[in-house]
C-alpha cells in the first residue's frame, strides 16, 4: 500500500523526524488559509505547492488543462509583496491544479487527477541528497541507501553512475550500527553539524522503517538545510499489505482513488491481481505458476496483461469474478487459463469460466490447458457447454496458441 507525501511526513514527524511545516489543502480556500500562518511560523516568506498523488516525477510534471503550472510550484511572492501577494498566487495556482490531471514519467500519458495539494514552508537549501530505506528481497533484509545525487530518478544514478550509491545492509537484530551512520555520513561529504543531524535522522528512520513494515520509504531529496539540519523535503512510503492489520492507523491512509479499480475489485473478491501493459490476460492457480505462465508468454513474443493468482482455495464464483475483471480489460486481445489442480479442482475452474463467459460473452480468444485434480471432469464442462475454447498440452503450447490467435 502506497501513501502520500503528506502522509508521510506526519508519520515521520509522530517520530521525531524533522519535516518542514506544511498543511492539507483539498480546496482552494484550505489552501490560502495555510500561507499566513506557515509564513508566521517559519519565519520565511516564500511557500511551495505540491500535488499529492502517488506518483514520483512531480516536480517535472505538468497538468493537462495548464501546461504552464508544474506538480510542485515554489512560489516567492510573498519576498517582495508579503502575505497578501503569496495567498493570491497561491489561490491561482490552487484554482489550476485542484481537479486538473498532472501527468508525469511514472503515470503515463493517462496522467492522475489532483484532489489534494500540501502548502509547505520553504526552505533553505544548503544541499540536496537522496536516502531511502527499502526491503533487499535478495537478502531478506532492510538496507539503507544513500547518494549524494538528490533531486534526481535514482534509476538513472544507478545506470549511469552506479559508484554514487552508497549502501548498508541493516542487521535486524541490532538494527543500523552507529559506524554504518557514521559511513553513510563520511561517503555524502556532510560537514561537521550536518553529520550529526543525519545520524540522528536516518538512526530513527530505519527502526521507524521495521516498525512500519515498511517495503520503501524514500526521500529524494533530504536536504541540508543553511544551519546544517538534515530535513526530508519529499517522502514516499509503501507497506506491506500482509502487516497492515497490525498498523490500522497507517490503513486507514489508503487513498483508493489513486488505486486501479480491478485491482480493488479483485482484493475485495479474495485474488491476487496487477494488471500491466500486455495484450494476453492469465488466469492461473498459484502465484509460482502465474509467474511462470507471463515468462513463457514473454518467451514466445506475446506481453501479459495482468498478474492473476485465484489461489488454491478459490470457489466457481471467485473463478467466474476473475474472468469478468480480466475481459473487463480494453487492452487484452486473447485470455489463458493455466490451472494445475491440487488444492484447486479443474472442475471449478471450468465451472467458474462457463459460467462468466455465459454472463459477459467471449469477444477475445481463449486458451485453457488444464491438469491435476478432477482434469478429465473439468474439460468435460468445457467441452459440453459449446465455448468456442481452444485446449493446450501443456503450458508452452497454450501460450503459442494464444499469442499467434491473439496477434
Amino acid at each position: 500500500m502506497k501513501i502520500h507525501e503528506y502522509q508521510a511526513k506526519q508519520l515521520m514527524a509522530a517520530k521525531g523526524i524533522s519535516v518542514p511545516l506544511g498543511t492539507v489543502a483539498t480546496t482552494t480556500e484550505e489552501a490560502v488559509a495555510a500561507v499566513a500562518s506557515l509564513i508566521s511560523e517559519s519565519g520565511n516568506p516564500v511557500v511551495v505547492v505540491k500535488s499529492q498523488i502517488h506518483a514520483g516525477g512531480r516536480g517535472k510534471g505538468r497538468f493537462e488543462e495548464h501546461p504552464d503550472l508544474g506538480g510542485v510550484n515554489v512560489v516567492t511572492d510573498g519576498i517582495s509583496g508579503g502575505v497578501e501577494a503569496a495567498e493570491q498566487k497561491v489561490r491561482e495556482l490552487a484554482n489550476g491544479m485542484l481537479g486538473s490531471t498532472l501527468v508525469t514519467i511514472q503515470t503515463g500519458e493517462e496522467g492522475k487527477k489532483v484532489n489534494t495539494l500540501y502548502i509547505e514552508q520553504g526552505i533553505d537549501i544548503a544541499d540536496e541528497l537522496y536516502l531511502s530505506v527499502l526491503l533487499d528481497r535478495a537478502q531478506s533484509r532492510l538496507i539503507v541507501m544513500a547518494s549524494t545525487e538528490g533531486g534526481v530518478e535514482i534509476e538513472k544514478v544507478a545506470e549511469e553512475t552506479p559508484d554514487l550509491i552508497l549502501r548498508e545492509t541493516i542487521d535486524p537484530a541490532v538494527g543500523l550500527a552507529a559506524f554504518q551512520a557514521a559511513r553513510l555520513a563520511l561517503g555524502l561529504g556532510l560537514s561537521k553539524d550536518a553529520t550529526k543531524s543525519f545520524k540522528r535522522f536516518v538512526t530513527a528512520l530505519t527502526q521507524a522503517a521495521v516498525e512500519w513494515d515498511s517495503d520503501l520509504i524514500e526521500i529524494n531529496p533530504l536536504v541540508v538545510t543553511a544551519d546544517g539540519e538534515v530535513m526530508a523535503l519529499d517522502g514516499k512510503m509503501a507497506f506491506d499489505d500482509n502487516a497492515l492489520f497490525r498498523h490500522p492507523d497507517i490503513s486507514a491512509m489508503r487513498d483508493e482513488s489513486e488505486e486501479d479499480p480491478a485491482e480493488l475489485e479483485a482484493k475485495e473478491s479474495g485474488l491476487s491481481y496487477i494488471t500491466l501493459d500486455g495484450t494476453i490476460g492469465c488466469l492461473v492457480n498459484g502465484a509460482g505458476l502465474a509467474m511462470a505462465t507471463m515468462d513463457t508468454i514473454k518467451h514466445v513474443g506475446g506481453e501479459p496483461a495482468n498478474f492473476l493468482d485465484v489461489g488454491g482455495g478459490a470457489d466457481a464464483d471467485q473463478v467466474a469474478k476473475a474472468f469478468r475483471i480480466i475481459t473487463a480489460d480494453p487492452n487484452v486481445k486473447g485470455i489463458f487459463v493455466n490451472i494445475f489442480g491440487g488444492i484447486m479442482q479443474c472442475d471449478v475452474i471450468a465451472t467458474g469460466i462457463v459460467e462468466a463467459v455465459k454472463e459477459v460473452g467471449l469477444e477475445v480468444p481463449l486458451v485453457v490447458r488444464l491438469e491435476g485434480t478432477n482434469v478429465e471432469l473439468g474439460r468435460q464442462i468445457i467441452d459440453e457447454s459449446d465455448l468456442d475454447v481452444i485446449t493446450a498440452e501443456d503450458m508452452k503450447d497454450g501460450a503459442q496458441k494464444i499469442v499467434e490467435l491473439a496477434s
